[in-house]
Formats: C-alpha cells, sequence, structure tokens
C-alpha cells in the first residue's frame, strides 16, 4: 500500500510560553484545519515526545491531545526514541497506515524546554547515554567535540569547514518563517564564538527548543479523495547503533546511519544520486558531514570537501539543510524529525517559498543521541 501525506503543519520554533499540551494541539489543530479533515477521520494519533514527564513533570499527554483536538475514540500512542522521536514517530505512521490498521493516522511531535536552564536540559539530555559514561561527566556535546577533534585530524579538513556548515543553515534559516533564530553569521563569528567542546564552538551547537509539527497520513486512495496535493513516502526505516560509542569500530561512522538508510533506499527504489534535497540532523556541526557520508552523498572523510564547494547551498547539486535545519530552525526533541519531513513536503510541492529549490526526491535523516538510533525517510513528490 502507498503511504501518503496529505497534510502538515509546524509552529514557530523558538522560546514560547506555551506548554507541551499546547504546543501539540497547535500544531495538530493547524494541520487538520489545512487539510480539511474532520477530527473524527482520525483513526490513529501519534506522538512524538522525548521527555515531556521530565521537562514539565506531564505524562499521558497522547491522551490529553486526543481530547483536547477532540480525536475520541482514535487510538493514542506516546513514541519516544529520545532525538530521533519524530522520526521514529514518521515510520510509526507509516506502519499504521501500510499495515491497514488505520485509515487516517495523524503524528504530532513537541517538546518543551527553554524554561529550564541550560544546565537542567543538557542533564536531561544527557540521560541517553549510557550509565557509565553519564557518571563520569561525557554528554553529547563532549561527544561531538571528541568526534570532531577526530575527524579533522583523520581526513586533514580545516576547521573552517565546520563553520560552513553553521553559516549555510543561519543563511537558510533566514527565510523560514518558523526558524528560532533568523540572521546570518559569518564564518568569522563562528570561529571566534566561545569554545564549548574543543574544537567545536558556540555556534556548532543547536539550541535549545521549544515547538511542535504536525503530519497527517493516509493511503493514496483516501488521499486522492481529499486533494491532488500530497507526497507519498517513498522508504522509511530505522536502525541501531552500539549504546556505548567507544566501542564502535570509528567513532566518525554512524552505523545507523548507514543501516536505515540503506533499507530506505532498497524499499524506496532509489540511491543517493536520486535525492534532490536533504534534511540531516544537524544538532552538532559534525554530525552534518558524518550523515552526508554515511548516507552515500559522499566518500567517507569528504563530505567538508562538498560543503566547501557549495554542494550543499540551495543552489547546489544537493541542497541540505534549507529549513535551516536544527542549527537555526531549532531543536524541541520531539518535533524535529517531524519538522525535517514538514519542509520536505512544502519543498516537494512548490510551497517553500523564498526557501524553494527544484526537487522530486528528499530525504531526511533523525539522529538518537550520538547515533545511538536513526530514523531515515524518503519522500517524492505528486
Amino acid at each position: 500500500m502507498t503511504v501518503c501525506i496529505i497534510g502538515a503543519s509546524m509552529t514557530e520554533f523558538g522560546r514560547r510560553d506555551a506548554w507541551i499540551r499546547g504546543l501539540l494541539a497547535e500544531a495538530g489543530s493547524d494541520c487538520l484545519d489545512s487539510s480539511e479533515v474532520a477530527p473524527e477521520a482520525v483513526e490513529h494519533l501519534l506522538v512524538s515526545n522525548m521527555a515531556s514527564g521530565e521537562f514539565e513533570g506531564q505524562t499521558g499527554i497522547m491522551n490529553a491531545l486526543a481530547h483536547d483536538l477532540g480525536l475520541h475514540p482514535a487510538y493514542a500512542e506516546r513514541v519516544d526514541q529520545t532525538s530521533a522521536s519524530g522520526g521514529a514517530g514518521v515510520y510509526s505512521a507509516w506502519q499504521s497506515i501500510a499495515s491497514g490498521a488505520s485509515e487516517m493516522t495523524l503524528l504530532v511531535g513537541g517538546e518543551r524546554m527553554t524554561h529550564r536552564s541550560t544546565a537542567e536540559a543538557t542533564d536531561v539530555i544527557a540521560s541517553i547515554t549510557h550509565p557509565v559514561e553519564y557518571k563520569h561527566g561525557l554528554t553529547l556535546p563532549s561527544f561531538a567535540g571528541l568526534t570532531a577533534r577526530r575527524y579533522l585530524h583523520q581526513y586533514d579538513a580545516p576547521r573552517e569547514s565546520l563553520a560552513r556548515v553553521a553559516v549555510k543553515n543561519h543563511a537558510n534559516g533566514t527565510d523560514n518563517p518558523h526558524a528560532q533564530f533568523r540572521k546570518e553569521i559569518t564564518i568569522e563569528e563562528a570561529m571566534e564564538s566561545p569554545i564549548v567542546a574543543d574544537p567545536l564552538r558556540l555556534y556548532d551547537f543547536c539550541p535549545i527548543t521549544d515547538g511542535s509539527a504536525a503530519l497527517l497520513f493516509c493511503s493514496e486512495e483516501v488521499a486522492k479523495s481529499y486533494t491532488d496535493e500530497y507526497v507519498r513516502i517513498a522508504g522509511v526505516s530505522g536502525a541501531t547503533d552500539t549504546h556505548v560509542v567507544h566501542e564502535r569500530d570509528d567513532p566518525t561512522t554512524m552505523g545507523g546511519v548507514r543501516e536505515s538508510s540503506k533499507q530506505a533506499y532498497e524499499r524506496s527504489g532509489y540511491d543517493p544520486d536520486d535525492v534532490d534535497i536533504a534534511e540531516l540532523h544537524d544538532m552538532f556541526t559534525i554530525l552534518e558531514f558524518l550523515q552526508f557520508e554515511d548516507l552515500g552523498f559522499a566518500e567517507k572523510g569528504r563530505a567538508w570537501k562538498a560543503i566547501e564547494d557549495g554542494r550543499t547551498e540551495r543552489d547546489g547539486d544537493l541542497p541540505v539543510n534549507t529549513s535551516g535545519g536544527l542549527k537555526s530552525k531549532g531543536h524541541p526533541l520531539g518535533a524535529s524529525g517531524v519538522a525535517q519531513v514538514y519542509e520536505l513536503v512544502q519543498q516537494l510541492l512548490g510551497a517553500a517559498g523564498p526557501r524553494q529549490v527544484g526537487a522530486e526526491v528528499g530525504l531526511a535523516c533523525n539522529v538518537g543521541g550520538f547515533g545511538n538510533c536513526v530514523t531515515t525517510t524518503i519522500v517524492e513528490g505528486p
């Protein structure tokens, strides 16, 4: 069965006053309204969220959202796969339609984080790591710094190449009305910003963010009864890698990215050369390099050269993170993977405004932890 997306919405990302229930309801209701789908048509409701309990003391958010949107008696489920919860939600929504268990599935992803201090938010996110690593103070930013140092040394890459990722994604974010940071930066500003985890500096990291996004899934037969404007899920798959990062043969290789993309390519019938646009999980700038290579877009150790040559710019042969990426758009954990696909839907339907590029096939890669779990989604336009 061909699974389609007939509706997509996204709230403003950034510091929001609304709590998680309000953020989820905002995106969910906008998605239903813009699709002209009545609440009673929704049979499954999936909510991608990592830590509403830890951040807000709010659990049961899927049931609360079903109430807030008037979706009773729809089945409701929360999808938690750490910072890859959004991508996992896309995979689960695809499964619910492809299996025939649901004719209409609404996926809403969201997180509220900014009311906590940076230290508190970092501590919640660090709980992703293995307890032994966590006990020794290892956090995801520290993993990023160690991996970036290894990559730069191993592949003789200039430090400026990482800064170019931040500069590119901030430039793209200026044209995204939903982005948290809508301002351009220079390579000099990125290179001179405060050190966070050497060699990575402040502008190599995404911000702490509130926000939500939603997608509406159904079969192609059902989609045609609502609209001519929809996209198809061509292939989707998920994979994991070792929980303990130092057990990997090469920390600059993301096994979950390789495996999930291999399966997604096989299911879709596409290969890396067929992809016209990609949304990658740039929680840290180094992750854009690693995913770009492990998705098959460049040889190992050559992503930095692709960035320097302009291949990933909006006018390049493979635009990456036209939304601004997590770096500029923001990273509300449970929403990020959903928002990646939202951007692809806008691009493939020609609705991305000043961010618009020519694209028929798009790929989203959503990463949990430091590659502990990954979902890759390939979508195609009408």
